[in-house]
């Protein structure tokens, strides 16, 4: 499973980005929960919000009712919007899935995969 993510800049603080990450797996390959983290320099990488294959989210205290998780099933695709923007919300993002991946001799591997993260700088 390679994930792409995209999105990221500068903005100034209250204002919106959109970041994607695209997931691409093989065939053998389930995507089940997906979710976006962050790192601001200096400090341990965080979660921010996670969406479960079913659609179930949950989100960080500190973004809840500016950020929204979704996907797109069909794609593997996640979505962050992100609104109401303040300084604090700086960092580089990373999407990550889990996978559940079926091989021939029966053995089920379940894996974590990051993608390469996008950077987020909000200006005051």
């Amino acid at each position: 499973v390679q994930l792409q993510a995209s999105g990221g800049g500068l903005v100034q603080a209250g204002g919106s980005l959109r970041l994607t990450c695209e997931s691409a797996s093989g065939s053998t390959s389930r995507i089940n929960g997906m979710g976006w983290h962050r790192q601001a320099p200096g400090k341990a990488r965080e979660l921010v919000a996670r969406i479960s294959s079913g659609g179930v989210t949950n989100y960080l205290d500190s973004v809840k009712g500016r950020f929204t998780i979704s996907r797109d099933n069909a794609r593997n695709t996640v979505y962050l919007q992100m609104n109401s923007l303040k300084p604090e919300d700086t960092a580089v993002y990373y999407c990550e899935a889990d996978s559940t991946t079926f091989l021939h001799d029966g053995t089920i591997v379940q894996e974590r995969h990051w993608g390469q993260g996008t950077l987020v700088t909000v200006s005051s």
